[in-house]
C-alpha cells in the first residue's frame, strides 16, 4: 500500500487549507466533504470526494457522510499486522493516516442537528489507532503537524499526545450534549467539561503549578477577565476574586468588597464607588492590608483615590483590584501608586443564571449541589419573634446583613453598622459559633452599638445573645430553628433586642 491519504472535514475552517497544501506537497491524497471540500478546492487543493470513497452520496441533510466501511476500516486497521494489510488489500480499503477533524459547533448553537456523529467516530478510530494515525482536532496544532510531517519526526509520543488531545476533544463535545439532553440536576452519572482559559502565576503556593478552566455557555465575569497591569494571577488571586463577584453581585448599588484568603474583610454599599470602596476598606482597614478589591460598578478616579489615600496614610497595600471597567488613566493612576498591583477588568456582571450549580472537590472526587441563590425569594419566609419589632430601617440592614453573611465562610457571625450599609465586624472561620461572635463583637467596638448582628445559623444557646446584648447590639437576624430557640427569644426580650428568624441556613464552605 504506498499510496497515502487524509481524511479532513472540519467545521473551524481555521487554518485547513494550510495544512492540507502540506499534506498534499507530501504526497497525500485528501479526502474531504462538503463544506471542507469546498473551501479547500478554492484554496487550490485537488480533492477526492468522500462518496468516492464510501460509493455512497452524502445523504439525509448531511446526517451521513463519513460513517461508512471504508472510511472507519481505512482509519482502523492495523497496519504492523499482516493479516490487515491482505485484509484491507483484498477489501481495496484505502489506508487513511491522517485525520483532521472538529466538530460541529455545539456549544455555540445548542440543538438537535448540532450533534457531530460522523465526526466523533471517525476521531476516535483514528485516536485508537494513533499509532499509525495522526489525528488532530485544534487547528492550533496543524503548523506543527505540518513541520513535524516534513521531517519526519511525528514520533510515538506525538501521536499519543494528539490522540489524548482528540478523546479529551470528545469527551467535552459529548458532556455538552448529555447537560443539553438531561432534566436531572444529580444524574447518576456526570462530567465536567472544561476549557483552559490561561495558565496561573502558581497554585495556592509558588511551588504548585495551576490554570484556570470555564464550563460552556459560561457567561462569568472570570471569563472575561483582562489584564491591564501589575501582577499576574495566581490560584489564590482568582479565588479572591470569584468570592468577591459572588458578594458584590447580589447588590444593584455600587457595592465593594475586601477580600483575604477568600473571605471578606469588609463589605459596603455606597451611592457612588468611592463611598462604597471606602467603607469597605474602614470596615478593617488592618486586614486590607495585601487585599483583593472587586466591585461591581467601574472604577473611577475618585475611588481610585481612596486607594491611594489607603497607601499614604495607613501604608496599605491592595494586591489586586478587579472591577467591571477601568479607565487607562485610572489604571496608570493605580499603577503610580503600586507598581505591582494587578488590575483587571471583567466586565459586566450578568444576573445570576437560573438553577446554577457548584461543586467541591474532594478526596477522588467532588460534590455536586444546587446554588445557594434566590437569597430575596426567602425573605418572604422572615419571622419576627421578640417583643421587640424592628424598625422599617433595621429590617432593610437586616436584609443587607444577610445578603452579606451568605458570602462569607462559615461558621459567620457579622456586626453592620447601625446606619450604614457596611460591615464593622466579621467573625468567620471558627469551630466555635461564640468565638464568631466575639471576634465580630470585638472587632466592632464602640461601633457595635445599635448595630445589626446577623448569623448564618441558629444559636444553640442564649450566650451569644448575651454577648451581643452587653456590646450594645440592637436586632439580630439569624436562622433560628434551634431547640434552645426559647432561651434566645427570652435572652433578646430581656435585653429589649429586636430578633428575626430567617429559617433558612446560610452556610458557605
Amino acid at each position: 500500500m504506498n499510496e497515502k491519504y487524509a481524511l479532513l472535514s472540519v467545521s473551524d475552517k481555521t487554518g485547513i487549507v494550510h495544512i492540507a497544501k502540506i499534506l498534499s506537497d507530501l504526497g497525500y491524497k485528501i479526502i474531504s466533504t462538503g463544506g471542507t471540500a469546498k473551501a479547500l478546492k478554492e484554496g487550490g487543493i485537488e480533492v477526492i470526494p468522500i462518496e468516492q470513497i464510501t460509493g455512497n452520496p452524502e445523504s439525509f441533510d448531511g446526517r451521513m457522510k463519513t460513517i461508512s466501511f471504508q472510511i472507519e476500516s481505512g482509519i482502523l486497521f492495523d497496519r504492523s499486522n499482516p493479516g490487515h494489510l491482505d485484509q484491507a488489500k483484498n477489501l481495496n480499503i484505502k489506508p487513511i493516516d491522517v485525520v483532521i477533524c472538529n466538530l460541529y459547533p455545539f456549544e455555540r448553537e445548542p440543538s438537535i442537528e448540532n450533534i457531530d456523529v460522523g465526526g466523533p467516530t471517525m476521531v476516535r478510530a483514528a485516536a485508537k489507532n494513533f499509532k499509525h494515525v495522526i489525528v488532530a482536532v485544534d487547528p492550533a496544532d496543524y503548523q506543527r503537524i505540518g513541520e513535524l510531517l516534513r521531517a519526519g519526526q511525528v514520533n510515538e509520543e506525538i501521536r499519543q499526545e494528539l490522540a489524548a488531545k482528540a478523546f479529551g476533544h470528545l469527551s467535552f463535545y459529548d458532556s455538552q450534549v448529555s447537560h443539553y439532553f438531561s432534566r436531572d440536576k444529580l444524574p447518576q452519572e456526570t462530567t465536567l467539561p472544561g476549557r483552559k482559559l490561561y495558565d496561573l502565576r502558581y497554585g495556592e503556593n509558588a511551588h504548585q503549578k495551576g490554570a484556570v478552566y470555564v464550563l460552556p455557555y459560561s457567561d462569568s465575569p472570570i471569563q472575561h477577565l483582562k489584564r491591564i497591569a501589575g501582577r499576574e494571577l495566581s490560584l489564590t488571586n482568582v479565588m479572591d476574586i470569584n468570592a468577591g463577584l459572588e458578594a458584590v453581585r447580589l447588590f444593584k448599588q455600587p457595592a465593594a468588597v475586601v477580600i483575604k484568603h477568600n473571605n471578606p474583610c469588609g463589605i459596603a454599599l455606597g451611592n457612588t464607588a468611592e463611598e462604597a470602596l471606602a467603607r469597605a476598606i474602614e470596615a478593617d482597614s488592618e486586614s486590607a492590608f495585601g487585599g483583593v478589591i472587586v466591585m461591581n460598578v467601574p472604577l473611577d478616579k475618585s475611588a481610585a483615590g481612596v486607594i491611594a489615600r489607603f497607601k499614604g496614610d495607613r501604608h496599605g497595600n491592595i494586591d489586586i483590584v478587579a472591577v467591571p471597567q477601568i479607565p487607562p488613566e485610572v489604571a496608570d493612576f493605580i499603577t503610580s501608586v503600586r507598581k505591582t498591583t494587578g488590575i483587571y477588568s471583567f466586565g459586566l456582571i450578568p444576573d445570576l443564571a437560573a438553577g446554577r450549580m457548584n461543586f467541591k472537590w474532594v478526596d477522588g472526587g467532588f460534590v455536586l449541589q444546587e446554588a445557594d441563590d434566590g437569597i430575596e425569594e426567602g425573605f418572604s419566609k422572615w419571622e419576627v419573634v421578640t417583643k421587640q419589632k424592628p424598625s422599617p430601617e433595621q429590617m432593610e440592614r437586616m436584609k443587607i446583613a444577610w445578603k452579606f453573611i451568605t458570602r462569607i465562610r462559615s461558621n459567620a457571625i457579622i456586626v453592620v453598622d447601625k446606619d450604614l450599609p457596611m460591615t464593622r465586624g466579621i467573625g468567620t472561620g471558627q469551630t466555635s459559633r461564640v468565638r464568631s461572635v466575639k471576634i465580630a463583637l470585638e472587632q466592632a467596638g464602640e461601633l457595635a452599638k445599635g448595630a445589626i448582628l446577623a448569623s448564618d445559623s441558629f444559636f444553640p444557646f442564649d450566650d451569644s445573645v448575651k454577648l451581643a446584648a452587653s456590646a450594645g447590639i440592637s436586632a439580630i437576624v439569624q436562622q433560628g430553628d434551634s431547640i434552645n430557640d426559647k432561651a434566645s427569644i427570652a435572652a433578646a426580650d430581656e435585653a429589649g433586642i429586636a430578633m428575626v428568624f430567617t429559617h433558612r441556613r446560610a452556610f458557605w464552605h
